[in-house]
């Protein structure tokens, strides 16, 4: 019996666990590692989730002790499973990992995905931020035109109590309050919900499954960083990014994503350039030659755009894209600089505690504030950050309405933005004809 230690963070290594290692004799997983994602580490995934095999759950180290993980449990094999990473990091760990006398994996689909019932559609992207969130929404939107019993799985963020967090079921405003989902997951729970979608997460996404089946005749897996799906796909849809062009050849998965894709959506063609479109589009076909290439515009839509003009300004943009997707900006300084704000304030020196912290971690990030919010902590920490920059008023730019979770003194513009597909009819053939609908 091989003993196994999965790198992770909160997400994707559960998952291989539970489909590749949980009843596999062959092998045994002596610890789970932690990086991205804050108080992952020093936990335990629960005897509840892990099986019989596990009797006593099994250990989640930090990731930073891998070579000592790897001495002390006698390891043989190190399984990579989190995304949004660079080649170059990835083979620095395999570097690491064999060094330290074990062998390095990595799990592809015929290990990873879980077959359905019904239709699947996935879509994902080669970089977080590139614009998945708003194609599942449009998705979404098409199925319920078409009068499609439907539902969405969301990629996992379980950064809770794992045993309660199993299966997550996401149909009205109150169920986020009661999971006491973070700012992270309501980013991405609550547009569904405010559509009157019901979209489940958890842990364990075969019972995941199965409940949704219960109440769905097609389901649309609604990926995240940049990861691969958890399920077979009957139409799998891909997101890239031309103002990260190239990032879609030297990122883990997403070049994967690329070339496996049946559909690749160039966004935000609207604000860039068409130099980098054509290049990007150029990269594509060098991976995919089969897949179909649609391009789409974000557009920015604010609520209140008087609050922005001739105003100093303070933005406040979506966490995980600034950070471990490496943007620089989002739609929030998008908006502050066609409204013609006054003034970006810089908010780096009037932030405290970790938000302060992710400046030096991503150094890319400047003039705006990510909106980090992993735990109770870090929500306060947020709120007094946004509170203390000397601001007119605030550009809110991340998808959750942050004043149901803290007191802000500042009149906000709010800043919705939703996907716009040049050849919208291409796209509902393509479902109708995958999905049968």
């Amino acid at each position: 019996m091989r003993r196994v230690i999965i790198m992770g963070a909160a997400g994707r290594d559960f998952h291989n666990f539970n489909v590749f290692f949980r009843k596999n004799k062959d092998f045994k997983v002596v610890c789970f590692t932690a990086t991205q994602i804050p108080n992952i580490a020093g936990r335990k995934y629960p005897k509840e989730l892990a099986g019989k095999r596990y009797p006593r759950g099994i250990p989640i180290l930090p990731e930073s002790k891998l070579t000592d993980s790897i001495k002390k449990f006698k390891a043989d094999i190190v399984v990579f499973s989190y995304s949004d990473i660079s080649h170059n990091y990835v083979m620095h760990k395999a570097s690491e990992v064999i060094a330290a006398g074990a062998d390095f994996w990595l799990l592809g689909l015929s290990s990873s995905v879980l077959k359905s019932r019904k239709k699947i559609v996935s879509i994902c992207a080669s970089r977080t931020g590139a614009g998945k969130s708003q194609t599942t929404r449009l998705i979404c939107d098409i199925l319920q035109a078409e009068g499609v019993r439907f539902s969405a799985i969301r990629h996992p963020m379980p950064y809770g109590d794992l045993k309660k967090q199993a299966v997550q079921m996401f149909s009205k405003m109150a169920d986020l309050d009661r999971h006491k989902c973070t700012i992270e997951e309501r980013e991405e729970y609550e547009p569904h919900v405010r559509r009157g979608n019901t979209i489940f997460a958890g842990v364990d996404y075969e019972l995941i499954l199965k409940q949704a089946e219960k109440i769905s005749d097609v389901i649309v897996w609604d990926g995240g960083n940049n990861d691969l799906p958890f399920y077979k796909s009957d139409l799998h849809i891909v997101v890239v990014d031309p103002f990260r062009v190239g990032d879609e050849t030297v990122y883990h998965p997403g070049e994967a994503n690329v070339r496996f894709a049946d559909i690749v959506i160039i966004n935000k063609v609207d604000t860039a350039s068409r130099k980098d479109v054509k290049l990007l589009n150029e990269n594509i076909r060098k991976l995919n030659r089969r897949a179909v290439i649609l391009e789409a515009t974000s557009p920015c839509i604010v609520d209140k755009p008087e609050l922005i003009r001739n105003r100093k300004v303070v933005v406040v943009e979506d966490g995980p894209t600034l950070t471990h997707g490496g943007m620089s900006f989002g739609i929030g300084i998008v908006a502050a600089k066609k409204f013609r704000a006054k003034k970006i304030v810089d908010p780096r020196p009037y932030v405290i505690g970790s938000i302060q912290k992710a400046y030096v971690k991503y150094p890319q990030i400047s003039m705006l504030i990510p909106a980090l919010g992993y735990g109770q902590k870090q929500i306060r920490e947020l709120e007094k950050s946004i509170n203390s920059v000397p601001a007119d008023s605030i550009v809110m730019a991340t998808p959750v309405d942050l004043h149901k979770l803290m007191t802000l003194n500042k009149p906000t513009a709010k800043v919705n933005y939703e996907l716009r597909i040049k050849s919208v009819d291409k796209l509902k053939m393509f479902l109708k004809k995958h999905l049968r609908i």
